[in-house]
């Protein structure tokens, strides 16, 4: 079963890789959970790995509700990133706390063929199965999800929902505290294929090599 690890900064990447991970999910911002990285690492990084890189595309920590100005931001880094990032990770809800399926229809077309994860603003939806289902309207790859709750450990039944679902339609990516010492609960209780992390262990903002060891090995 494949680990994505989150890395914010590049020194993480580089652990992620040598512990074995299967793909990078770069971000700036660790305090706000994720925000958009630089062009500058994401160059440094694809010229030093060999497994995919996806890319974080936030302006702001906060909620998914975006003005104007942001949207046109965030068009403007998926334009940016788009020649390098293996994928994009981002999502945008309305007023209303649903998929905003004409903005991130739109943003999903912009990326032009690269594979796009809606990412845990799903987790803010109060109906899962109906907000996947508007995921996959919009032509999304996949769903990062804790399912609905805080982390994955409480939302493992949300999580199993939806990968039940969506089998076959949808890569839903569990995320939210999955750590060495839950993975195994999590996988079982969730039935869920792919697996995400920040490995972060020691109150810092760099992944641990020897956690992302153990979470590889745990799902091999």
């Amino acid at each position: 079963m494949p680990l994505e690890i989150a890395c914010f900064n590049v020194e993480s990447a580089l652990i992620a890789v040598k512990a074995g991970a299967n793909r990078i999910e770069l971000c700036a911002g660790a305090s706000v959970g994720g925000t958009t990285p630089s062009l500058e690492d994401l160059e440094y990084i694809k010229a030093r790995v060999d497994i995919p890189v996806s890319v974080m595309i936030r302006p702001r920590g906060g909620n998914f509700v975006y003005s104007i100005q942001e949207l046109q931001r965030i068009e403007e880094d998926i334009k940016q990133f788009r020649s390098l990032a293996d994928g994009f990770v981002f999502g945008v809800l309305d007023s209303n706390g649903h998929v905003d399926k004409t903005v991130n229809r739109r943003l999903v077309d912009l990326a032009a063929g690269t594979p796009c994860t809606f990412h845990r603003a799903f987790d803010e939806i109060a109906d899962l199965v109906k907000g996947a289902e508007n995921v996959i309207e919009c032509g999304f790859a996949a769903i990062l999800t804790s399912g609905g709750e805080i982390d994955a450990v409480k939302g493992s039944d949300g999580i199993a929902e939806v990968v039940k679902r969506t089998k076959g339609r949808l890569d839903v990516i569990t995320g939210g505290g999955v750590r060495s010492r839950n993975i195994w609960e999590i996988k079982e209780k969730t039935g869920g294929y792919w697996f995400h992390s920040s490995a972060i262990t020691d109150g810092i903002d760099t992944a641990s090599f020897w956690e992302v060891e153990r979470l590889v090995d745990m799902l091999r």
